[in-house]
């Protein structure tokens, strides 16, 4: 008789993954690079500076390091929170009477409550390294500006958060939160910056999306001495600070032997999908391995399954870099619905290239549907899920029940990229059926098409 897998498969603290790992290094073809707005040619590190720190410059061009040391004061501060546990989740099976085994990683195990700490205290390390003062932001549903607001108050830097309206005024306590850290929120669009003005008097009364909140937080960061702008997602250094989901979910998974048949999260910007998928990504690439990998997103913001892989700005006011990824173009405002973190226009460029190079699948789903899923984990499970890790759960789900129908005894596993504590208003309106679906007609699409640049690389 095989040995039974424990619920939870934990590693202990000499686990812990001492390097991050970098998908740049092993893409077979590169993803094209980044362009200074200004002379459309590639971004230099000088460029890079302007707006980021230098050492996460250096990390955003690294195409050859295939690891890269994780410094022992970042390491020291995740001991503090990682390793997380893998869980199995044996009643989630049992309620949906799946021969499918189902795993989880979990990523809420800390304050912020989401896997967003991850990267934000290796920002903040490296801006207090480098001898910054303060730094600016955007947050979506509020994980990240959450997660740098501990991080920023952990290294005594000056933090100004620009927050998407709609999810401002639809968690305000995630906004309290972020200010008993120290951190100043703002909600964008805002009259604070010469971008948000602009936007407003175009979009009288618009919820804001993070394309909004990106451009507010670049312009403030480029004209404030000794400050520079931070992100929680859709850049590749980003990705890089989360692999360490990926490696610790792949050391869980080869102590018990379990081979993955499938790879599931969700993709706003893309940096819990990408960190999830990081160390599986090159047996992928290689032949070596033949897991499927699913990249989950709402249906009212459909980057990669109905967006254009071309050049386009990161942000709505057209300040920030040029990259090539899926994006429903720079102008896109999605509906104020309830997915917060995952509201963004476009998509990481590792993340784009794979998915144009056919590595891995990206499918939508509604938030009623995603919403049902989560009510369906949490009885089982026990864990109230924020409506971003959701979407994992509904094709976590879906899938397990295809092996209910066929008997086949697939290994699912996701991420869980955090809590849905501060997302009880949503939960309220789906028990309260007064959530709606919303999903853009082609006409509403074209609207953000029609802002992507008309420059020679996307001829």
């Amino acid at each position: 008789m095989s040995k039974r897998i424990p619920t939870k498969i934990y590693l202990n603290e000499n686990e812990l993954p001492k390097y991050w790992y970098n998908m740049n290094a092993v893409l077979k073809e590169k993803h094209e690079p980044a362009l200074n707005p200004k002379t459309l040619k590639p971004c230099t590190l000088e460029d890079m500076e302007k707006v980021f720190c230098t050492e996460l410059s250096k990390q955003e061009l690294n195409t050859t390091d295939e690891f890269i040391k994780i410094p022992e004061e970042i390491m020291d501060f995740y001991k503090m929170i990682r390793p997380s546990p893998l869980t199995r989740a044996y009643y989630l099976e049992k309620i949906l009477g799946t021969p499918a085994e189902i795993y989880y990683k979990f990523e809420g195990n800390n304050t912020s409550g989401s896997h967003k700490l991850n990267s934000a205290i290796a920002q903040a390390y490296y801006a207090k390294k480098q001898g910054l003062t303060s730094l600016t932001t955007e947050t979506g549903a509020g994980q990240w500006g959450t997660a740098l607001s501990m991080s920023c108050a952990f290294y005594g830097i000056d933090l100004t958060v620009f927050m998407v309206k709609a999810s401002a005024e639809q968690k305000p306590y995630r906004k309290a939160i972020i200010e008993t850290f120290g951190g100043n929120v703002i909600k964008s669009p805002s009259e604070t910056t010469e971008v948000g003005r602009k936007i407003l008097e175009k979009f009288p009364g618009t919820g804001g999306s993070l394309g909004c909140a990106v451009s507010e937080s670049v312009e403030i960061a480029t004209n404030t001495p000794n400050c520079k702008y931070v992100l929680g997602s859709v850049m590749d250094h980003v990705l890089l600070h989360q692999s360490i989901i990926g490696l610790e979910t792949q050391k869980a998974l080869k102590k018990y032997k379990i081979e993955p048949d499938m790879l599931i999260s969700c993709v706003g910007g893309g940096s819990n999908f990408g960190g999830f998928i990081a160390p599986f990504i090159k047996d992928k690439i290689n032949g070596k391995k033949n897991y499927r990998i699913i990249a989950v997103e709402p249906a009212s913001c459909p980057t990669l399954t109905r967006g254009k892989y071309v050049y386009d700005y990161g942000d709505t006011g057209m300040i920030s870099p040029l990259m090539k990824m899926y994006t429903l173009g720079n102008g896109f405002i999605p509906s104020s619905n309830h997915a917060g973190g995952l509201r963004y226009h476009g998509a990481n460029p590792i993340i784009s290239k794979l998915y144009h190079d056919g590595y891995i699948e990206a499918t939508s789903v509604n938030q009623t549907d995603v919403f049902d899923a989560a009510i369906t984990f949490a009885k089982s499970e026990g864990i109230l899920p924020a409506p971003e890790s959701a979407h994992s759960i509904r094709v976590a789900i879906d899938e397990a029940l295809k092996c209910k129908e066929t008997g086949e005894k697939k290994k699912i596993v996701f991420c869980l990229t955090g809590t849905g504590f501060f997302d009880l208003a949503a939960y309220s309106d789906f028990l309260n059926k007064t959530m709606e679906n919303y999903i853009p007609t082609d006409e509403d699409l074209q609207k953000g098409f029609s802002t992507i640049p008309d420059i020679p690389q996307n001829k």
